[in-house]
């Protein structure tokens, strides 16, 4: 075969593994994303690239991609509610939608009583079976500017990221006997709502409608994706970038975040919880 052929060849393997991937960077909002509920409480600002989410004791909101996704690279600069915003909640969750067999991977920010750490809940549903909670304490004032929320999810593990740091790895343990979410796509889900029964320690700090209204802040939505329905064999695809190499396990790098946020940010995991699993499930020994 000559070099032009050669080059004819390699042009044409890349077209056909190059997986059809949405990217929402640099988006405005109207692209991706519609408004789920109470659209008088989410505004556009700066055209459309950024979005104000507003709670009160009318209403809060929330929002939804336009698609679904099966497997993938999702994120959000997000800023959260300032001062005391205890009793809130702002989530950002990808999810199913498909009930009882649901597949879920959620960020929950818990509001907090002015002066305290900012709480942010990450639970993973997988065909059904959720209950998996872990609880950290940020180590930083989310609410003074944006920070970017992302969650990367491929075959093998999915990430919860906070700007460049892993703060918690949910393996594939499918050998094990343990749940993952593999085979159903997933849309991209945002809301602002009261939660003072169970939100800011345990729903002891009810919140203060004296402060309303509450205000939320999203830009930058990017997602990078196999859209559903799309081509079938975009998921399955081993050359899609989401499931390369470096994404396999965390790197050295990576892994000394990781133990650096459960050493000194973790305040809750269920793994450790005697008295709802006094026999721990069985993916929690799998480590990172």
């Amino acid at each position: 075969m000559n070099r032009a052929s050669t080059l004819i060849a390699s042009y044409i393997l890349v077209i056909f593994l190059c997986p059809l991937v949405v990217s929402g960077r640099p988006a405005t909002f109207f692209e991706d994303f519609h408004v789920t509920w109470a659209n008088s409480h989410l505004r556009q600002l700066e055209g459309g690239r950024a979005i104000q989410l507003v709670l009160d004791q009318n209403s809060g909101c929330g929002f939804a991609s336009k698609r679904q996704y099966l497997f993938g690279r999702v994120s959000m600069k997000i800023k959260l509610i300032p001062g005391d915003s205890a009793g809130t909640v702002t989530a950002f969750y990808m999810n199913s939608n498909t009930n009882e067999i649901r597949d879920e991977l959620d960020f929950e920010f818990l509001g907090n009583r002015s002066g305290q750490p900012y709480t942010v809940q990450t639970n993973v549903y997988a065909h059904g079976k959720g209950d998996r909670e872990q609880r950290v304490n940020l180590w930083f004032d989310p609410s003074a500017d944006y920070h970017t929320y992302t969650i990367h999810w491929n075959h093998l593990q999915v990430i919860y990221y906070v700007d460049d740091v892993p703060i918690r790895v949910y393996k594939n343990n499918e050998a094990k006997g343990v749940p993952y979410p593999r085979s159903q796509p997933m849309g991209v889900y945002s809301t602002l709502w009261e939660a003072d029964d169970w939100a800011t320690r345990g729903g002891l700090e009810k919140i203060d409608w004296r402060k309303a209204p509450f205000y939320a802040y999203y830009k930058d939505f990017d997602i990078e994706g196999c859209p559903v329905p799309g081509p079938s064999t975009c998921a399955s695809n081993p050359g899609n970038w989401w499931e390369g190499l470096a994404y396999h396990r965390l790197s050295a790098v990576e892994a000394r975040k990781y133990r650096w946020v459960r050493i000194n940010h973790m305040i809750y995991d269920y793994c450790q919880d005697r008295s709802r699993y006094p026999v721990p499930p069985r993916e929690c020994g799998a480590g990172i």
